[in-house]
């Protein structure tokens, strides 16, 4: 459920996604609101779940993660017992950064980040033992063009 969001919120929520490391008195001034009351629309944000974390962004080549891999997987099961297996399994994988169940001809999406393509036979061969899959195409990104964390506030409900 979307929560109403009027100016102010998103102008904070915009302000967070840019750099949630500022102090409160850097965002409060941004915002054009007392650090008491954009504390306030914070704590809401939070309780509501509108914020759901905050976290870092690291560059995965200074960490030595160069290649990143689209995952495209179909599968022939699509009972409770496999379900569940499978995304136990992606879940507990720290190379699959996202997952997504898909409507139309592939079933699941994966967006994986390893070290090289030796790397991603690794996780392929790993994951394939797990986990009983029907056909899976593996697409190496060549160039990421964009990758944002930012959510486009504009087209958020209003209050």
């Amino acid at each position: 459920m979307a929560f109403a969001l009027d100016a102010i919120d998103r102008n904070i929520l915009s302000e967070l996604q840019v750099d949630s490391s500022r102090s409160l008195d850097e965002i409060a001034k941004k915002v054009g609101a007392s650090k008491t009351a954009t504390w306030n629309r914070i704590r809401k944000l939070r309780e509501n779940g509108t914020i759901l974390r905050q976290n870092a962004v690291l560059d995965p080549d200074k960490l030595g993660l160069e290649s990143c891999f689209f995952v495209l997987i179909r599968t022939s099961e699509h009972d409770k017992t496999w379900q569940d297996r499978f995304l136990s399994v992606i879940r507990e994988r720290p190379e699959v950064l996202e997952a997504h169940r898909l409507a139309g001809d592939i079933d699941y999406l994966l967006k994986v980040r390893v070290a090289n393509a030796k790397a991603y036979d690794v996780f392929y061969q790993s994951l394939i033992k797990e986990v009983k899959l029907f056909n899976v195409t593996s697409l190496l990104s060549m160039e990421e063009i964009k990758n944002t964390t930012m959510l486009p506030l504009e087209h958020s409900q209003t209050g």
